[in-house]
């Protein structure tokens, strides 16, 4: 099961007016019994979603507060996720007569036309606040607190991953948590921006249109949808057209095969790399210690100490962990077994919390051998999510090759690879084979689930160099020539940001007419690409960029939440 949570906002989406219809609940009902969890995502105070639905206790959490809050259903407890509002703001909204005014445990909340003076009164008290909009609602929150870094935290106690997470939702404020989940749904209703950027929208309006959802969870695991999430494909490389090639994170068998310094460990880093950066959790099983200083990933075992299967799946209890298990402490022939006696339990990880997302074997030929009476015994019917290194496939169990969905052939032998591989699964690839065998290119043969010839691409290399680097552009000092300045349409400012950090808060400050001005000269991306030397992060920002219909706020957050999460910025 791929999708184990729903993730829902309240008003406007599962309630209306505040009202949750009988046959939405049962709705409910009917996907808890089906293993699933949900959780509540709304912008409400605890107390007052309390007062108004009794029935919470079916949630597994409810992150309240625009994400400031999470509540615990079972236990009746709550956990802030923020520093309560300073009193001195409070005060000075009363002394400007802001009415209604509302204040949680780390929320304030008005309603329009009280924005400006708002956004006036957080400037004058010189506060690291901001303002959250939703239909009319305005909502002041610590800054970085929004309804995905609630979602985040309540999934987080459940053990789970926005990878095995559904969310929906139709309003400003969804935007973030409905971007984290794996697939985002908007109802019927929602605000057309919404509609636009959803994965999927539902033909039937508020909690019809969730119900209408959850009909779809329980009877396909939503399957029909796959392919419109193509934004969490991983880049494997590009052809000569310049024409990308990727690789869909989820339900694939995938075989890297080539001879001895082909580049096959160098194109799995480079898969990895981007795994970890999406945060998808793999678990690499590592015979020969190719892997033991791979980033985002704790090493078990090394050459004096034996790696152990509880060590193993202890660390992956966690979402946001990933395993290096470095069999270098065992001998030869003990690996094998050791393997046999970890899928198992990776396997029994998965049924409970769909991680990890992608189990890596290097060496299969080694731990996965044709002669192996073990094979039958611990292999899954399918290899969905795993990943399979050797130099000889002919040498791996001809199960295990049956079941690889798309295969990788790198180096000058790349095509006596294909067809090696062919013969043990009684499928041959053409006679002629495209590509020039060059360091660095590889054919890939996609099986299923929609078969294609053998296509010829250049790997994209692993980006641990420039990771290297990736300090220097958050927080550290780029020369006056690199520098990015907020200059404006007349030249009339002239404001330097001399690293990531610096250019996100004069992002926030400048005015909108500065804004948009570098804006529409696409002066970010350029920055990204030529300065940052980040391709990915200008990609984002062009597609930002070229879309004119976005108001200066959500350019800027799209923009901000791009770099976040690709830099690790101050405070």
């Amino acid at each position: 099961m791929r999708y184990l949570v729903l993730a829902c906002d309240f008003d406007g989406t599962l309630a209306t007016e505040g009202t949750v219809s009988g046959e939405t609940m049962a709705a409910l009902h009917r996907l808890c019994d089906s293993g699933r969890k949900v959780v509540l995502v709304t912008g409400r105070e605890i107390e007052d979603l309390l007062a108004i639905f009794p029935d919470v206790e079916v949630f597994d959490r409810v992150v309240a507060e625009n994400g400031g809050v999470v509540y615990r259903p079972a236990s009746r407890e709550h956990k802030t996720l923020g520093e309560a509002p300073p009193p001195e703001l409070i005060s000075a909204l009363r002394a400007r007569g802001i009415s209604p005014l509302s204040v949680g445990h780390c929320l304030v909340a008005t309603w329009q036309p009280h924005e400006t003076a708002v956004l006036e009164t957080i400037r004058d008290l010189g506060l690291e606040l901001q303002v959250i909009f939703n239909k009319g609602a305005v909502m002041i929150l610590p800054s970085g607190v929004n309804k995905a870094t609630g979602l985040e935290a309540a999934l987080l106690e459940l053990g789970l991953s926005p990878h095995n997470c559904v969310g929906v939702g139709d309003a400003e404020n969804d935007h973030a948590f409905l971007r984290l989940c794996e697939c985002g749904v908007a109802v019927a209703n929602a605000l057309p921006l919404i509609q636009e950027r959803a994965d999927w929208v539902t033909r039937e309006p508020n909690g019809a249109g969730v119900t209408e959802l959850m009909e779809k969870l329980i009877d396909g695991d939503l399957a029909d949808l796959e392919g419109r999430l193509s934004r969490h494909a991983i880049l494997l490389g590009t052809r000569e057209t310049s024409e990308e090639v990727r690789l869909n994170p989820y339900g694939l068998g995938v075989l890297i095969a080539g001879s001895s310094g082909s580049g096959k460990s160098t194109i799995a880093t480079g898969v990895l790399e981007r795994l970890a950066e999406r945060r998808y959790q793999f678990c690499i099983v590592d015979p020969e210690g190719d892997y033991a200083l791979l980033e985002n990933a704790i090493v078990l075992g090394d050459k004096q100490r034996a790696p152990t299967v509880a060590g193993a799946l202890d660390v992956l209890e966690q979402p946001n962990r990933n395993v290096v298990v470095n069999l270098l402490g065992l001998g030869l022939d003990e690996r094998p077994a050791f393997f046999s006696r970890l899928l198992p339990g990776l396997q029994d990880l998965r049924s409970r919390t769909g991680r990890p997302h992608w189990i890596v074997v290097d060496e299969a030929h080694h731990l996965l051998p044709a002669s192996s009476e073990l094979v039958s015994v611990t292999l899954p019917r399918t290899l969905s999510g795993m990943m399979l290194i050797t130099v000889h496939p002919e040498h791996v169990a001809p199960a295990v090759l049956s079941s690889i969905d798309i295969v990788v052939a790198i180096g000058k032998s790349s095509d006596d690879t294909l067809r090696a591989f062919g013969e043990v699964v009684g499928a041959q690839p053409p006679l002629t084979l495209p590509g020039t065998k060059e360091p660095g290119e590889a054919l890939l043969w996609t099986r299923r689930p929609r078969p294609h010839d053998p296509v010829w691409f250049r790997t994209a290399p692993p980006q641990g160099e420039h990771r290297r680097h990736v300090r220097k552009y958050a927080t550290g000092e780029l020369g006056e020539d690199k520098s990015f300045y907020f200059r404006g349409p007349a030249g009339r400012l002239n404001l330097r940001a001399q690293n990531l950090a610096l250019y996100v808060q004069l992002a926030e400050g400048v005015d909108d007419e500065t804004w948009l001005h570098h804006l529409r000269l696409k002066d970010y991306s350029r920055w990204f690409r030529e300065a940052i030397k980040d391709e990915a992060l200008a990609s984002e920002a062009v597609s930002v960029e070229e879309d004119t219909s976005l108001p200066p706020r959500e350019s800027r957050a799209l923009i901000r939440v791009a770099i976040e999460r690709r830099y690790t910025l101050p405070p």
